[in-house]
């Protein structure tokens, strides 16, 4: 009669357990010690790293299929939950044993052929089910408690650096500034997700693990609310405002969800020509469209039957620069702007404050809305479905409330210096705008006019500062514009 032969199976939970082997090794010696102690005869060994609270593992599979083609007599385990920590397991191994293959638990004296050796073997599998069960809802429960405070309990994504336990990420100073020119690239409208990939490479923008980035991680990316401050879990939908730092603001970020959603696409143009896209018609209204002839560039009204506008882009400059004259001030214009806008900063620094406080009220005031929805849910008012809904539009409301409350009170030392820098670009706006490379003059067009009008062959221009209103409404007007007017001028 030749002797029995049979497997063993070893088992931890997690990769982490396996590398070390410390577990492996003890649960391997302790079958070995069990099969010569009864004279057992090993020919395979399955070793696995997957906990069994999940069904569907590759190795523990491969055994019982193996087992079921009779490549061996039965299977030693130490013990009960290392095989199976869920009754769907349990089950099989309980077939395998009913079909006459022998089971053995290195650690535990079960006789599984007898009636009361199952039967504790029955209760000892569904113990283990259940303490995995407890297990997992205890989990689930710090993980909760961890988002409401704001703390992402994951790996940080790309952009963010980890900070240990309960604290919050922390933004990457390599690749957190890369994130961000991501999604600035992408709102401009001119990169595909195609090209932005190598783009980000250059910068030196890489995944966890030092590879460029993909395609399909750059949309993860874009999609991702983390970056604005707010933590979304794909599978329950819920919604958690973070308490690390946002890389993007709302505002950046819906706009990049807008382009993704074809709204607020821009246009693409063949020829970056200085004045697209700028000029309307006088008599239809339509924008004229640039076009180069002879090295020359035209603005015509493409509209059928309207031949009412043919402007040389000669005549747009000439007609800008004795615009940008009027700019120039005398000396005592400049001492008096720089006077009653002194004055108007104090004023509106003034308002400010007081805009601020109604914030900081809404602010409340959406803490108390929150407050009665999750008693609203408790009770059974609301399904899950709108509870997150509503949770979701609250938090997002916050999270801009948030935003406008950093804004307030932030660089108000600067503003005067920075208008007096402003009163000196506007004496040299003409000088300026004519030494200013093409998307330099688009961007000061932009800022100082609000309409551009042709008509035939001449073209009417509105500047944003007009100059014959009261000197205080100029100021106004002027201090409204600072910080868009001087942009341009840091960019160039």
């Amino acid at each position: 009669m030749s002797a029995k032969k049979y497997f063993s199976y070893i088992r931890v939970s997690t990769q982490r357990q396996g590398q070390y082997g410390t577990s492996l090794a003890e649960q391997q010696a302790a079958i070995e010690r069990f099969a010569t102690s009864w004279n057992l005869s090993i020919i395979k060994r399955f070793e696995e790293r997957e906990t069994a609270a999940k069904q569907g593992r590759p190795v523990f599979l491969e055994m019982l299929t193996e087992l079921k083609m009779r490549r061996a007599d039965g299977v030693i385990i130490r013990k009960i939950d290392r095989s199976a920590r869920n009754l769907k397991d349990w089950a099989d191994l309980g077939t395998l044993i009913d079909n006459g293959l022998e089971v053995h638990f290195a650690s535990e004296s079960l006789d599984l052929n007898s009636r009361g050796g199952r039967l504790s073997a029955d209760i000892q599998a569904v113990v283990a089910s259940d303490y995995i069960r407890n297990l997992r809802e205890e989990t689930k429960k710090g993980i909760y408690g961890r988002l409401k405070q704001g703390i992402f309990p994951f790996q940080a994504p790309i952009g963010y650096l980890d900070c240990g336990a309960a604290q919050p990420k922390k933004i990457d100073p390599v690749a957190g500034p890369l994130v961000r020119k991501a999604f600035e690239l992408y709102a401009t409208g001119r990169w595909s997700l195609r090209d932005l990939p190598d783009e980000l490479s250059r910068s030196g923008l890489r995944s966890r693990t030092g590879k460029k980035v993909t395609t399909n991680g750059i949309f993860t990316i874009l999609h991702n609310p983390f970056y604005m401050g707010l933590i979304k879990i794909q599978k329950t939908g819920d919604v958690f405002a973070g308490a690390h730092r946002p890389i993007v603001s709302k505002r950046l970020f819906d706009q990049v969800q807008n382009i993704f959603a074809g709204k607020n696409v821009p246009k693409f143009t063949i020829h970056n020509f200085t004045f697209r896209r700028m000029i309307r018609c006088a008599k239809c209204g339509n924008l004229l469209i640039g076009e180069l002839q002879k090295q020359k560039v035209y603005y015509r009204c493409q509209r059928r039957g309207c031949t009412a506008c043919c402007l040389k882009e000669e005549t747009v400059n000439e007609r800008l620069n004795e615009q940008l004259r009027k700019l120039e001030l005398s000396t005592a214009k400049f001492e008096f702007y720089g006077q009653e806008a002194a004055r108007l900063f104090h004023e509106s620094q003034m308002e400010s404050h007081g805009l601020r406080e109604e914030l900081i009220l809404r602010e409340k005031r959406i803490k108390e809305r929150q407050n009665r929805l999750i008693d609203s849910y408790m009770d059974g008012v609301l399904d899950k479905d709108e509870y997150i809904g509503r949770e979701s539009d609250l938090i997002a409301e916050e999270q801009e409330l948030k935003e406008r409350l950093n804004s307030f009170g932030q660089n108000w030392a600067e503003i005067p210096t920075n208008f007096e820098k402003f009163l000196e670009l506007a004496n040299s706006a003409y000088l300026s705008f004519n030494s200013a490379p093409a998307d330099l003059k688009r961007d000061l067009v932009e800022i100082v006019t609000s309409n551009l009008t042709a008509n035939e062959k001449s073209v009417s221009i509105k500047l944003k500062i007009r100059l014959n209103c009261s000197l205080r409404d100029q100021v106004s007007r002027v201090v409204a514009h600072v910080q868009t007017w001087l942009e341009p001028f840091r960019r160039s």
